[in-house]
């Protein structure tokens, strides 16, 4: 049994080595982990305490993939449910859908009993006031919070585009812009699974969707071949389905270095300077397992049942 994950992942391998340990499955350790990261309010990326988009709003997004059935349950733009990646799942399970967003991933939240709990916390409220106010001063941003539609306001307050362009910029300078969290397992039956949970970007447009809850962008799963999932600005990894294509090459006769250097090459392809923010994990239906970053002291983490404390590894540049 193996666990890998993002660096920002350590603190729920644990519990997602533990789960599988008795007798839970990839699934279940890839879901577990991932809760613990979203309860943690530390975290300005994913679930309680993420940044919010430009209205002050926290939307969160998830995707989790079983390898072994290739069913997937994914959510989007979801308010008021700290735990995405468990709606994720459910949504998953119940089927047919494969992707709710919005309204609807929150009425089946309803539907299916899950406690309202607002991820916007008061640091994650201060930091959006003290971002608008630099960039706008004199903004009166509790006239915001107060105004039911949050887009007329943006609207009347010349937010939009030029405005939300420059902040956009600005956002993605800092650290916090590298955000989200994936898991990927190998339980003790070699069956393999996804988890990716983000509150996306910081500061970004409303409604606005990453490659974080997509299925074959963000992350991937397929036993008989290998897992993947990514970090970073979701738009590239959008416009080449980077998880599912390192399956893909793999199906082709790759191995897994290969197959996951090609996929950083589709990127890179595209010339765009938002490439230079991807991180990618892939593990192979073996266990085996890499990391491949364009950015600089980028690590991943991993754990298995026989050690008693996560291990990192140097992510390489592809």
């Amino acid at each position: 049994m193996i666990v890998l994950a993002s660096r920002n992942g350590r603190i729920g391998l644990a519990a997602a080595v533990d789960v599988m340990a008795r007798g839970g499955s990839a699934v279940d350790g890839v879901e577990a982990g991932t809760r613990v990261v979203e309860r943690n309010p530390d975290d300005p990326t994913v679930g309680l305490g993420g940044l919010p988009n430009i209205l002050g709003e926290v939307r969160l997004d998830a995707a989790i993939m079983d390898g072994n059935t290739l069913r997937g349950g994914a959510v989007g733009s979801v308010r008021r449910h700290v735990h995405a990646i468990t709606l994720a799942r459910r949504l998953m399970e119940r089927g047919p859908h494969v992707f709710l967003v919005a309204d609807g991933a929150e009425r089946l939240a309803r539907d299916l009993g899950f406690v309202e709990e607002e991820p916007l916390t008061e640091q994650a409220t201060a930091a959006w006031n003290r971002r608008l106010q630099e960039r706008f001063p004199g903004l009166d941003t509790r006239r915001m919070a107060e105004r039911d539609d949050l887009m007329a306001v943006v609207d009347e307050l010349q937010l939009s585009m030029a405005g939300w362009d420059e902040m956009k910029r600005e956002g993605h300078s800092e650290s916090t812009a590298h955000g989200t969290v994936n898991f990927l397992a190998r339980d003790r039956d070699g069956n393999l699974a996804t988890a990716v949970s983000t509150s996306g970007w910081a500061w970004g447009y409303p409604g606005r969707l990453g490659d974080s809850p997509v299925l074959g962008a963000g992350s991937y799963a397929d036993n008989r071949w290998a897992a993947a999932a990514s970090t970073g600005t979701g738009e590239v990894v959008l416009r080449v389905s980077t998880a599912r294509s390192i399956v893909l090459y793999m199906k082709m006769g790759m191995d897994l270095g290969r197959a996951v250097r090609e996929a950083m090459i589709d990127l890179r392809a595209l010339d765009d300077p938002l490439v230079d923010h991807i991180a990618v994990i892939a593990m192979n239906r073996d266990g085996e397992h890499v990391g491949f970053s364009y950015r600089e002291d980028e690590r991943y983490v991993y754990m298995t049942d026989t050690m008693s404390e996560p291990a990192e590894v140097n992510m390489v540049s592809p």
